[in-house]
């Protein structure tokens, strides 16, 4: 998941297969969530219709949902990342370089959402572990997994404002973003 996330915020051509359409519209809507707040302004299809196979070689960034029967018109993509909800793998091409997450956010990141879907985790190692460990329901696991990632744009974000510098050669101030920073 943290490497679609990745691969979504650096605009990379990311492509869901599963023999199931809820399947496909659940994981491609489910990836834009976990961007909250920013939005994806590229295509976005969350079931790609057959028709329109030939979309899937575009030179512009994409999540797009394709039923797998389709696979095969899909093996000869060089530039895109494959997810595969029924086989549970992600398959980045050699030739695509995904930007992680910085250290130590992406370890904070990958801790704090394995204890959100595996709690026992957390008191595996102990001598004398808890005699119940409730697990979250549902809805509560969403908002925890939704406040992971919210965490993660905070800690990402802060002090964005020491990169913005005001140009004052205009009638009107231009603020502009200086990439250095």
């Amino acid at each position: 998941v943290l490497y679609l996330f990745c691969a979504a915020l650096t605009e990379h051509k990311i492509l869901f297969l599963s023999s199931s359409y809820q399947r496909l519209t659940d994981a491609c809507r489910a990836l834009l969530a976990l961007m909250f707040p920013l939005k994806y302004s590229f295509t976005y299809v969350p079931i790609l219709p057959a028709q329109l196979l030939e979309v899937l070689s575009t030179p512009t960034p994409f999540i797009i949902g394709v039923h797998s029967i389709f696979q095969s018109e899909t093996q000869e993509l060089l530039d895109v990342v494959i997810a595969d909800l029924d086989g549970g793998t992600v398959n980045v091409p050699e030739c695509v370089h995904i930007s992680l997450l910085p250290e130590p956010l992406l370890q904070q990141t990958r801790e704090a959402l394995s204890m959100v879907l595996d709690p026992e985790l957390e008191v595996a190692d102990l001598a004398f572990p808890p005699s119940t460990i409730s697990a979250s329901s549902l809805k509560m696991q969403d908002k925890e997994i939704r406040a992971v990632f919210l965490r993660l744009f905070a800690q990402l974000l802060q002090g964005y404002r020491w990169c913005l510098h005001i140009i004052r050669i205009h009638p009107e101030p231009v603020i502009r973003f200086h990439k250095v920073c």
